[in-house]
C-alpha cells in the first residue's frame, strides 16, 4: 500500500476554512519566527485568508498591522528560555521582562505572556532552582493577576539538539510533571502551562493521557511534527485530530498555536494543511 503523501490530503478553499473556523472552539494562530525571511504582512495576509485568527512570535512593531488585518495577538514573548529564574541572579531582569510583557499584553488585548525555567545552573540544585522560581514568579503574579493576564510556562525538550530551535539541552523545565508542580507552588490563577505537543511527545509520549490529567493547568498549546519538527503531515508520528478533538473535550477554548519548521516548498501550504488537520 503506497504512503500517503501530505499533498494527498484536500485542502478546503479560503472561503469554506474561514466559515468552518467560525463554528470551531479552537482559535488557531501561527508562532511567526519558523516563517521567516517570510515578510510578516505576506505571512498575516495568508494566514487571515486561511482562517487563523491570530499570530505570535512577532515582533511588536508589527502589532499595530496585525490588529488592523482584523488578526488577534496570541501570546507575547518576554525573557527568553536561556536565563531564567532558575538562577536568582536573574530574577531582577525576569521581573522586568515580564512586567513588560504584560503592560504589552494588556495594550494588545492579548491573554497571554510567555516565561521559561531557564537552564540547569551550575551549584544550583533542582530543589534550589524549584524554590528561585516559584519565589520569582510569585514576585510577578499579583501584577498579573491586576491586569487580567497569565504567564504561560513553556516546557521544553532537552533531547534534540540538531537545531538551536528544536531542542534544548540542559533547559531545566523540560519535565511537563515538574512544570505542573511548578505552577501548582505558584498557586495562581494566572500561572498556566503552555502545552507543546511536539515537546511532550519527544519527552514522554502519551500526549492526550498528559492533556487530560494536567488540561486545568493548561493557558495555550504549541503543535509541530515529530522528529524534525515539520509539518503535521503523514510523514510523522503524531496524529493530530484526535489529540485536536481531546483538547475540546477539556472544554479548553484558548489558541492553538502551529510552530512547525515548513520543509515543503510552498510553507503557505503546509499553513493551510496544519490547519486542516486542526479544523476538527
Amino acid at each position: 500500500m503506497p504512503l500517503i503523501s501530505p499533498q494527498d490530503v484536500a485542502s478546503p478553499n479560503a472561503n469554506e476554512t474561514q466559515t468552518k473556523n467560525s463554528d470551531s472552539k479552537l482559535k488557531q494562530s501561527i508562532m511567526g519566527w519558523c516563517f521567516k525571511p517570510m515578510p510578516v504582512e505576506t505571512l498575516a495576509k495568508e494566514a487571515k485568508q486561511i482562517g487563523y485568527v491570530a499570530l505570535e512570535g512577532i515582533g511588536a512593531e508589527h502589532y499595530p498591522m496585525i490588529q488592523k488585518m482584523g488578526l488577534e495577538i496570541s501570546l507575547v514573548g518576554s525573557h527568553g528560555f536561556q536565563k531564567g529564574p532558575v538562577d536568582p541572579a536573574n530574577h531582577d531582569s525576569v521581573e522586568k521582562s515580564l512586567r513588560d510583557g504584560i503592560d504589552l499584553a494588556v495594550k494588545v488585548g492579548s491573554p497571554s505572556v510567555i516565561t521559561f525555567t531557564g537552564m540547569h545552573t551550575p551549584g544550583i540544585s533542582d530543589q534550589a532552582a524549584f524554590e528561585n522560581c516559584v519565589a520569582c514568579w510569585k514576585r510577578v503574579m499579583p501584577y498579573a493577576e491586576q491586569n487580567g493576564i497569565q504567564l504561560v510556562l513553556e516546557h521544553l525538550n532537552s533531547v534534540d539538539d540538531s537545531h538551536p530551535m528544536k531542542g534544548h539541552p540542559g533547559y531545566w523545565g523540560d519535565d511537563i510533571h515538574r512544570c505542573v508542580d511548578l505552577i501548582r507552588a505558584v498557586d495562581s490563577p494566572s500561572m498556566k502551562l503552555l502545552f507543546d505537543v511536539y515537546h511532550v511527545q519527544i519527552m514522554h509520549g502519551d500526549v492526550i493521557r498528559h492533556l487530560r490529567r494536567y488540561h486545568e493547568t493548561v493557558g495555550h498549546y504549541h503543535t509541530a511534527g515529530n522528529p524534525g519538527r515539520g509539518e503535521l503531515d503523514f510523514n510523522q508520528e503524531i496524529n493530530y485530530p484526535p489529540i485536536i478533538r481531546a483538547i475540546r473535550e477539556t472544554g479548553y477554548t484558548g489558541y492553538v498555536a502551529q510552530e512547525f519548521i515548513p520543509t515543503r516548498p510552498d510553507p503557505i501550504d503546509s499553513l493551510r494543511q496544519a490547519f486542516t488537520l486542526c479544523d476538527v
